[in-house]
């Protein structure tokens, strides 16, 4: 499309009817061939930033899915993206509806784990800038970032993606407490490595344990406030000033190449089923098809890729924490709290007009946020609900949630993902310099390790919406409450 033409779809104006303080609905009468409505959740100022560029669009035209149920949802941290806004969720019936990679994104994936630890802020502070470097050090982050002392054989790649998690630590690369608290205990069963191109092995190769570039950080946090104590005694968040770790990233030049490979196959099987789209980017295919169902194989291979990437990165936080304190890991804690997808596509099921019903659920840019009693959350939370985990933007703070019975209800079950981008990654590489955005952050206490100047540019907190506006909106509706804020000690950026 020329740039004309896109300016002009930037400058639609999308109705909207509040609903509720922060929802709002996009009428299915607003384009001919909406089979639901949309349903955005947002406050005024998050809703403006919606209004300047295609998510409002982009919500009522996932609301033309063949089979989509209830509405099209647009979480608070939405904005533009490829297909579905970041922010996007829907479910579409599991025999009559469809799975889009749109839906998903090209980081399939990409998620964040949480690590707490025994420690407080005055123990770890006076070594600090060594654990930053030390980590920093030990994970390879940046553009086509690789691990030159860990590297697998096809075969091996092969196994890790069908086995996820499981693998990895069967490698020596973590304890086997840590499977049961991700998501999908860190392995989609679905996976099948026959359907993944030689391309995407190959990129797969060399990059498990590495941070990669973009949003994707790893930090150094400590407990900022305590605002539910029961709930976060059971998550392990026991006082303010203790230490955490987070770990932000996805699945690599791996899922990136899934994604590119099965978005031709779906444009193909868009006019062999003959389906009507209002965009070509929610390109997909009938959720029984052969083509959903390689698409959802080589997916669930990324899925696992990416728990297993965070996995490893793991291992290798509890060596640096071991290298610099002079200790074994285990003698700090570093318990993994949870580990958490961001974009995927699942086989679920989801009440719908008082009926269960087994759905294709997409959330992109979105975080599952199931209640309690959920046999998919981990049985020592389960009394409580599942944690939710919304990274902020570098050197902002980042959150624990705790999922509800609403969300199950109101938004199948999801959340928001985080800050969500305020301007595109050139705008502000045209505002920031990154010498500058460093200096900030270190004048308030903050280490930064970056792979480059460039990338502290592109992801400057003035980028990005304000993640606590963000997860107070989430906590008002309650489709995930308030748990405990953290803050960033220091960070290690692709």
């Amino acid at each position: 499309m020329s740039g004309k033409g896109r300016h002009l779809r930037r400058q639609t104006r999308v109705p909207l009817e509040r609903v509720g303080k922060y929802i709002w609905r996009i009428p299915r009468k607003y384009k001919s061939g909406m089979r639901v409505p949309g349903i955005v959740f947002a406050d005024e100022d998050l809703l403006k930033k919606m209004t300047t560029d295609r998510t409002l669009e982009q919500c009522a035209n996932i609301a033309h899915l063949p089979g989509i149920y209830k509405h099209a949802i647009t979480l608070p941290d939405g904005h533009e993206g490829y297909g579905f806004p970041i922010g996007g969720v829907a479910a579409t019936d599991y025999e009559e509806g469809v799975i889009s990679p749109g839906g998903v994104g090209y980081d399939i994936n990409c998620g964040v784990r949480l690590l707490t630890t025994n420690l407080s802020e005055a123990d770890v502070r006076p070594k600090l800038a060594e654990l930053t470097n030390t980590i920093f050090s030990k994970v390879p982050c940046g553009l086509g970032s690789r691990r030159k002392d860990f590297r697998l054989t096809p075969q091996e790649l092969d196994r890790l993606a069908a086995e996820g998690v499981q693998w990895i630590v069967d490698q020596g690369l973590g304890w086997p407490e840590d499977i049961k608290h991700c998501e999908e205990e860190g392995c989609m069963k679905a996976a099948n490595p026959d359907k993944v191109s030689t391309t995407a092995r190959n990129r797969g190769l060399t990059q498990i344990g590495t941070l990669g570039s973009g949003n994707h950080f790893l930090e150094i946090q400590k407990v900022d406030k305590i605002y539910n104590s029961q709930v976060a005694k059971t998550f392990g968040i026991k006082h303010e000033g203790q230490v955490t770790a987070m770990i932000h990233c996805g699945s690599r030049g791996y899922g990136h190449q899934i994604c590119s490979d099965y978005l031709r196959i779906m444009e193909r099987a868009v006019h062999k089923y003959k389906i009507e789209l209002p965009d070509r980017e929610l390109a997909c295919a009938p959720g029984t098809s052969k083509e959903a169902e390689d698409y959802y194989q080589a997916m669930s291979c990324a899925v696992n890729y990416a728990f297993s990437n965070r996995q490893a990165i793991t291992h290798w936080v509890r060596q640096s924490f071991e290298q610099v304190f002079k200790k074994p890991a285990e003698e700090f804690g570093l318990s993994l709290v949870y580990d958490v997808a961001h974009n995927i596509a699942k086989n679920d099921e989801h009440k719908v007009n008082e009926h269960t019903r087994k759905v294709w659920i997409h959330r992109k840019g979105a975080t599952r946020a199931f209640g309690p009693e959920h046999m998919e959350v981990p049985a020592d939370y389960r009394a409580v609900g599942q944690p939710v985990i919304i990274p902020g933007s570098m050197g902002t703070g980042s959150w624990v949630l705790v999922g509800t019975p609403k969300a199950m209800e109101v938004s199948f079950g999801s959340t928001a993902h985080g800050a969500g981008r305020m301007m595109s990654r050139t705008a502000a590489k045209r505002r920031f310099w990154g010498g500058d955005v460093k200096k900030a952050l270190e004048q308030r206490g903050i280490i930064v390790k970056a792979a480059s100047q460039v990338i502290l540019a592109e992801e400057a907190d003035l980028a990005y919406k304000s993640v606590d506006r963000v997860v107070e909106v989430s906590d008002k509706i309650g489709i995930a409450t308030r748990v405990a804020r953290l803050a960033p000690l220091s960070v290690v950026k692709g």
